[in-house]
């Protein structure tokens, strides 16, 4: 019985997970299109893809209290909900419903980013690594295809922008619906999570690296889907074949973030795989500078591995480096609040550089240089130790 019961569990974090990053990259292509249609400025645009960082940096520490309070069955429940009205809302092709759909599907989207990882702690002890990776590859899969569809669904179809980015609540409505099950099994007492009130995770330096770590890899991944289409236009590709490469960095990590976090869970430290995942991001940074479509193509799979790997160390080091699911939630709250508050500067800066000095080299230059920022703090928290 119990077998069935985390079979649903599962496949309910399975659904959820792949509503956790088709909303936001299946708007980065449509960015132009969605600008010139509501004559939004260059700092407005921008904002399409800020908020919802931003969201994630403000809800992330509030998703375990309200777990606490609700149980987590229940939070994830009503963050689904806020989700399916966030993303009607965003499709109403007015400035006011665009900019307060994206906040709204950004705070739901960051609660079950929070919740997730300390659930699967404690729901899947001996597995966590292979839990970890379903659901990553469920996530990044629909975000792989979101990335890539969104122009075609324009330009082909002959869809609204509004209406290609309104799609993507079907998703969510069955992720509603899968979720249903979990309500009943909180009446079991199953997977409450309880919080301490005094918690000195926020004082462990540990901790502070597993953040730092989440934020950089956060802040080069969403600087890369608000910025690498317009990068490759301006190298003579078309915004479809731009979106085609976000869809291929996004599918290049796929296979990495199932594997990782299996072998990952098994060794007693991951610096090997620190350093792996920084030199490729430093390799396929460079690449980016270029203009080569070769280089720039096998830069972008560079890119992707590189994203793979430490996009499920960041998930891993949430129960790896903690002693409970309630610890795991406060760490992933943590990290996730201050790391998405980093990550939110990164389009922003990106592209503010790219209008200051009318080339793209500085700007990746700062993300080179944030590279080894990674390595270092990626490097701390993956010794074999935990938060005390």
């Amino acid at each position: 019985m119990e077998k069935k019961i985390n079979s649903v569990l599962l496949l309910g974090i399975i659904v959820v997970a792949m509503n956790l990053r088709s909303p936001i990259t299946s708007v980065g292509p449509l960015v132009g299109i969605i600008s010139e249609n509501l004559s939004l400025s260059g700092g407005q645009a921008g904002l399409i893809t800020t908020i919802p960082l931003m969201a994630f940096a403000i809800i992330s520490p509030i998703a375990p209290k309200l777990a606490n309070k609700w149980t987590i069955e229940r939070t994830i429940f009503g963050a689904l909900m806020v989700l399916i009205v966030g993303m009607f809302l965003r499709a109403i092709p007015q400035l006011f419903f665009l900019f307060l759909g994206t906040t709204l599907l950004g705070a739901a989207i960051a609660i079950c980013n929070v919740l997730i990882p300390g659930l699967v702690k404690k729901e899947f002890p001996d597995k966590s690594g292979l839990v970890t990776g379903i659901y990553s590859v469920s996530m990044n899969l629909t975000g792989a295809i979101a990335s890539g569809i969104s122009i075609p669904l324009v330009k082909k179809v002959g869809f609204d922008w509004n209406v290609a980015l309104g799609l993507w609540s079907v998703l969510a409505l069955i992720a509603f619906i899968f979720w249903l099950p979990q309500l009943k099994r909180h009446d079991k007492g199953v997977t409450e999570i309880k919080l301490e009130e005094n918690s000195s995770i926020w004082a462990s330096s540990l901790a502070w690296s597993v953040t730092l770590f989440m934020g950089i890899q956060s802040f080069i991944f969403y600087v890369l889907v608000a910025w690498m289409p317009e990068m490759l236009v301006d190298k003579g590709l078309s915004t479809a074949q731009a979106g085609g490469m976000l869809s291929l960095l996004q599918m290049t990590l796929l296979p990495v973030t199932f594997i990782v976090p299996i072998i990952a869970e098994k060794r007693p430290n991951q610096k090997s795989f620190v350093w792996v995942a920084f030199l490729l991001f430093a390799s396929g940074i460079v690449g980016l500078m270029g203009n080569n479509m070769t280089i720039t193509t096998f830069s972008i799979m560079e890119i992707g591995v590189a994203g793979g790997i430490a996009f499920s160390l960041s998930m891993m080091f949430f129960n790896l480096r903690t002693t409970s699911a309630k610890q795991a939630a406060e760490l992933s709250g943590m990290a996730q609040s201050v790391g998405y508050l980093l990550a939110a500067t990164g389009p922003f800066l990106f592209g503010f550089l790219h209008d200051v000095t009318n080339t793209w080299k500085t700007s990746l230059i700062i993300l080179l240089a944030m590279t080894v920022v990674l390595l270092f703090v990626g490097l701390n928290s993956a010794k074999n130790r935990v938060i005390k």
